[in-house]
């Protein structure tokens, strides 16, 4: 009894390691999103932290215009960002979890 109960802690132990490491490669995945017209580009990586952004010198004279454009792009990378994250933080916690009957949270 005892040794199933240290076997499915040592899972659960993997399974949060298996997370952290997920969560840390998602430092490195990058995505790259555009405004329809390709005056702004940003990068975000998975973690969704801001990496760059590159405006057309035309976009800076009308500051409106810009602001909209950054909201836009930025909401669109982010949302993708998001998903990426989900996606992969989902999949190693369940990959990494033991088979507790009636814990089936991830799936």
């Amino acid at each position: 009894m005892f040794g199933d109960m240290m076997g499915m802690m040592n899972k659960i132990k993997e399974a949060q390691e298996k997370v952290e490491a997920t969560k840390e490669r998602m430092k490195t995945v990058m995505i790259d999103e555009s405004s329809s017209d390709g005056l702004l580009k940003v990068t975000v990586n998975a973690n969704r932290e801001i990496k760059s952004i590159n405006v057309a010198d035309e976009l800076m004279d009308d500051k409106e215009q810009l602001e909209d454009y950054l909201i836009l792009t930025l909401n669109k990378a982010l949302s993708r960002a998001s998903e990426i994250n989900e996606r992969e933080v989902a999949a190693a916690a369940k990959d990494g979890m033991p088979d507790i009957p009636g814990l089936d949270m991830f799936k």
